[in-house]
């Protein structure tokens, strides 16, 4: 994946989608690709605004998703769940009294549930180290690598919930853009303490997240191979039940849902390109669908319309852009 650029502010921005993937692309200057895992019409909002050197933004889904995720280099990313829910940050559950973090330009994995709504900071570092230094406050961007959850008192995550509730939603009641950069630089500083950071990781886990990554290795290299449990178990070297294990563990959901949900998706993407001309059967058969009523059914359940929906929609707002 491609890093990001770093953002020229536009202000504050809403924007709406019906599309997983679309949707994915709103997010000014990430670079990221999503995957829809639960069935049913997606509708995706983010409320953002942009300061100098500063991003912040509420995010909702209706559908869980699988994301893959990378913020723009040079910068600090911070995710807090808006309420209690199952989500994951590189297969690693993030609890009630903890949010996400990672450094700008890396390749991160959020598994999120139904109904998600997130709020994200994006600060650039010279800007936070900068403010730390103007508080006498000790700050090693670095220990952030290998740290992507931090655990925080909860009434501190809800004093920051509400602070982007303000600045996101109700332009911070009046609040000039440096105060509302001074509000968000502080409360960054008190979360990134060092006994914050979260490390830690269990030897099942660093074993589970390898058979997971080596099964997301071979069909990034295999786009379009079909496989069997039994080859991904020669694969990895392990089991079907580890295999299994690994996958519920890490991303929650079976491998058989992984595969298939993964290829539905990357044929919605082609279905989604009005510059796709090909007939619809022989793209699904190229992903594996190899049986036009299946493929038709297991799409719609899964994406809320049927395959020609999506091609006539594509069509219908490529030419309304035009």
């Amino acid at each position: 994946m491609q890093p990001p650029s770093s953002p020229v502010a536009p202000g504050r921005s809403t924007r709406e989608a019906q599309d997983a993937d679309e949707h994915a692309h709103n997010l000014t200057n990430w670079q990221q690709e999503y995957d829809q895992l639960g069935a049913g019409r997606f509708y995706g909002r983010i409320d953002e605004v942009a300061l100098e050197g500063f991003q912040l933004f509420k995010e909702h889904t209706n559908r869980s998703l699988r994301q893959q995720c990378n913020v723009w280099k040079d910068s600090v990313w911070l995710g807090i769940p808006a309420q209690t829910a199952d989500c994951r940050i590189n297969g690693l559950q993030v609890d009630s009294n903890q949010l996400m973090c990672r450094p700008g330009d890396r390749d991160f994995e959020l598994m999120t549930p139904e109904a998600f709504d997130i709020y994200g900071i994006v600060v650039k570092e010279e800007v936070l180290l900068r403010a730390a230094e103007r508080e006498g406050r000790a700050l090693n961007l670095a220990n952030l690598e290998s740290a992507p959850r931090l655990t925080v008192e909860r009434h501190k995550l809800d004093q920051v919930r509400l602070l982007l509730e303000r600045v996101v939603n109700y332009s911070a009641n009046g609040l000039n853009n440096q105060l509302q950069k001074d509000l968000a630089t502080t409360a960054l500083l008190a979360l990134l303490s060092e006994e914050h950071l979260t490390s830690e990781t269990t030897p099942s886990y660093r074993h589970r997240k390898r058979v997971v990554d080596l099964v997301k290795a071979h069909l990034a290299a295999n786009p379009q191979s079909t496989v069997s449990m039994t080859e991904l178990c020669e694969l990895t070297h392990v089991s079907r039940r580890t295999l299994q294990y690994s996958f519920e563990s890490i991303l929650g959901i079976s491998p058989l849902q992984f595969l298939r949900t993964a290829r539905l998706n990357q044929v919605r993407r082609i279905l989604s390109d009005p510059r796709h001309d090909a007939p619809i059967a022989i793209t699904a058969a190229n992903w594996g669908f190899w049986h036009p009523g299946q493929f038709a059914k297991d799409y719609k359940a899964l994406f809320g319309e049927n395959p020609s929906e999506t091609v006539k929609r594509a069509l219908t707002e490529s030419k309304y852009e035009k």
